[in-house]
């Protein structure tokens, strides 16, 4: 695929690519706009360094790829909802250490996130990403019929909010669990095809994926216990280091990410916009 505008480093070997040429204040022309969508199907999680934005300017460069998410829960920006703020340290880790796509238990989860660096620590907060088009890809055909036409149900209740918010004070998760509670949850393909690419992906995550539809709950668990431990197989991932001012925008449909709590006593504070996405099929 070829670029004229941007300049596409790929940092890993099967996901993950640097861009350079964008300075994202700037409104995308056509051209420059359909170059980092390539790189962004191409790759399924595309990196920018140096971008000095406002959060005004994070969510018009959002808004280029679509409408905007507002999340039901968590603590955003005073003056721009979109723009939910990640904010970590020793007693607060968020969903840190589990891979996990984002707000599955929604009907139409995102189609990605643009997250951006305001503070990071010295050493350690990197974060991975999986490519869940390989980890479907690699299942054995036997396995690809099994989960073929299977749904499974994604929630935010108890469970998966137990497995994410570990590190949360009695007084935040509670907060935190009647948001989580007041969703209903959603049925969504084991095997979800994208919508632009074509492409098949895995579609379980080990923070919002419940049960399949349909089994028995121990068989249920056996299969999902086997595939999120099949989806974080290295040579699926590629890692960033995170630098003030550096940008990772991920296409959700067919990733996952896992941020690392390696930092000790530092903080890591992100500011996320989410661009809306579609029902899986």
């Amino acid at each position: 695929m070829g670029y004229d505008l941007i300049d596409v480093k790929p940092i890993a070997g099967n996901i993950g690519a640097e861009i350079g040429g964008i300075d994202m204040a700037q409104p995308l022309g056509n051209q420059a706009f359909k170059e980092v969508h390539d790189a962004l199907m191409a790759h399924q999680v595309i990196f920018f360094r140096d971008q000095d934005i406002s959060p005004a300017e994070h969510v018009s460069f959002a808004r280029q790829f679509g409408t905007l998410h507002v999340h039901p829960y968590a603590p955003h920006h005073p003056d721009h909802p979109e723009v939910l703020i990640l904010k970590s340290s020793k007693k607060n880790r968020s969903a840190a250490n589990v891979w996990h796509s984002d707000v599955t238990f929604e009907e139409e989860p995102p189609l990605g996130s643009i997250l951006l660096a305001r503070e990071v620590p010295e050493h350690g907060g990197d974060t991975m990403w999986a490519n869940m088009y390989m980890a479907y890809e690699a299942l054995s055909e036997p396995m690809k019929r099994y989960l073929e036409g299977l749904k499974a149900r994604n929630t935010a209740g108890k469970a998966s909010f137990e497995k994410a918010y570990d590190n949360l004070s009695d007084a935040e998760k509670l907060e935190i669990l009647k948001g989580r509670m007041a969703q209903e949850g959603a049925e969504h393909p084991i095997v979800r095809t994208h919508p632009v690419t074509g492409r098949k992906a895995l579609y379980v995550n080990a923070i919002f994926t419940q049960k399949i539809v349909g089994v028995s709950s121990k068989e249920s668990r056996a299969i999902l216990d086997f595939l999120f431990d099949h989806l974080k197989r290295p040579e699926f991932t590629c890692r960033f280091r995170w630098e003030k001012g550096s940008v990772a925008f991920w296409d959700n449909r067919c990733t996952q990410h896992y941020a690392v709590a390696d930092y000790g006593d530092a903080t890591r504070e992100m500011h996320r916009v989410t661009v809306n996405g579609d029902r899986p099929y």
